[in-house]
């Protein structure tokens, strides 16, 4: 143990006579280490905004479109055809045990009226079960209720965009406002949810009972569903209910076995494993992109020992000739390396989170920093230094120790 630190601080001595030779060849470790953490800080920040994005979609969340049959050869898309039903919904409901809620979804736009403003604006209708799947929270009043689904009543809630436009600080609970001129009592107002994935703002919203889009806004009176938004009970049910839903409409639209679904279910679940995907790979393509600035500082590195062994070949000689076995050249022009890069490593550490930290402030971007991609950075800086180091160092060790007196 003694003779370890021995050599250690021999290495130190050597490195700090030349510092600023010492200082440029951690330079590329640094730039290596820091640029590595900033970039998996950035593609981790972002793929931790994807999921918080989807998570407020809803909870364990399907949705079932009608269309996407086959006719004629060429396949329709989702929601071209109107193929689900009111009793389709309450078929999946009471004979689907891995769904938790069910509300039918439609959705329209208008332009929206209170007072003097105005402002144009989403338009969904579903039942009290939507709030549960979707997540939405109360801020001030209450939801609508199943009284107000089955009387069609004129009731609606708030996103914080449509308050924030129409009523300037004022308080619209129990206030009135006019969609497409038909009007309309606020009943409540929704927490705010932020953007989706897709840059939507799902505050900018205004909540109705579904049979009231119908009857009022859209003059069907033979109720027929756009789709449907459907919760499982849990995530490892979201599979087991999207069996259970598509082998029950098969059934219920008496389509035979070569038949192609007349209707579309997507899953939260496939939403989210390919934007995360997305994210796992430009991660690692930034990630990738940025160690090229690691090898090029073990190359440094290794190109500045190199040059050390040949000034001090001599002292090399003297060594061998009082004493020091190879082993102990080889350990001391290791370890040399292996604190220049561990030390630019760490100091790459401090450049990268704080560089990721300025980033967060000055771009608007969301960034995560964890503890593994702080300890793999500092791990491989040690590695390289391993590597790049290990040959210059069997070099010093291989010399004749009387050519190495001789050395001018």
């Amino acid at each position: 143990m003694m003779r370890f630190f021995e050599i250690l601080n021999i290495s130190f001595d050597a490195l700090v006579r030349n510092k600023m030779r010492s200082f440029l060849t951690m330079l590329g470790i640094i730039i290596g280490v820091g640029a590595v953490i900033a970039m998996i800080a950035i593609g981790q920040g972002a793929q931790s905004s994807i999921e918080a994005q989807i998570s407020s979609l809803g909870t364990n969340v399907l949705m079932v479109f009608p269309g996407s049959t086959t006719r004629g050869g060429v396949m329709a898309g989702a929601g071209t055809n109107t193929t689900l039903t009111e009793e389709d919904g309450e078929a999946i409901r009471e004979q689907c045990p891995a769904v938790n809620y069910i509300s039918p979804l439609l959705r329209t736009g208008g332009q929206v009226v209170y007072g003097n403003l105005n402002w144009g604006t989403s338009i969904q209708g579903g039942s009290p079960d939507f709030f549960n799947i979707r997540d939405y929270r109360i801020e001030t009043g209450d939801f609508f209720t199943d009284a107000d689904v089955r009387g069609a009543t004129k009731v609606c809630l708030l996103g914080r965009t449509v308050v924030q436009q129409l009523f300037e600080g004022e308080d619209p609970l129990g206030q009135t406002i006019r969609i497409k001129n038909i009007p309309f009592r606020v009943v409540g107002t929704l927490m705010p949810k932020g953007q989706n994935m897709m840059g939507q703002d799902q505050d900018d919203i205004i909540l109705v009972p579904y049979t009231t889009i119908q009857k009022r806004l859209m003059g069907e009176r033979n109720v027929r569903a756009w789709g449907y938004i459907v919760s499982a009970v849990s995530k490892a049910q979201i599979p087991a209910a999207q069996q259970q839903i598509t082998e029950l409409l098969r059934t219920r639209h008496k389509l035979g076995f070569a038949d192609d679904n007349d209707f579309t279910i997507r899953s939260q679940t496939e939403i989210a494993e390919a934007s995360s995907a997305q994210s796992k790979i430009m991660t690692m393509l930034l990630a990738s992109i940025a160690s090229v600035s690691l090898i090029v500082g073990g190359i440094g590195i290794m190109n500045i020992m190199l040059v050390s062994v040949t000034e001090r070949t001599r002292e090399i000689g003297i060594r061998m000739s009082i004493g020091a076995k190879r082993r102990d050249i080889l350990g001391q022009f290791l370890i040399e390396s292996i604190v220049l890069s561990l030390s630019g490593g760490l100091i790459g550490v401090g450049i990268g989170v704080g560089g990721s930290n300025i980033i967060s402030q000055v771009a608007g971007w969301p960034t995560f920093i964890s503890v593994t991609s702080i300890v793999l950075a500092v791990f491989f800086s040690m590695a390289v230094g391993v590597f790049f180091g290990f040959y210059p160092a069997r070099k010093a060790s291989r010399l004749n120790p009387i050519e190495a007196l001789r050395y001018e």
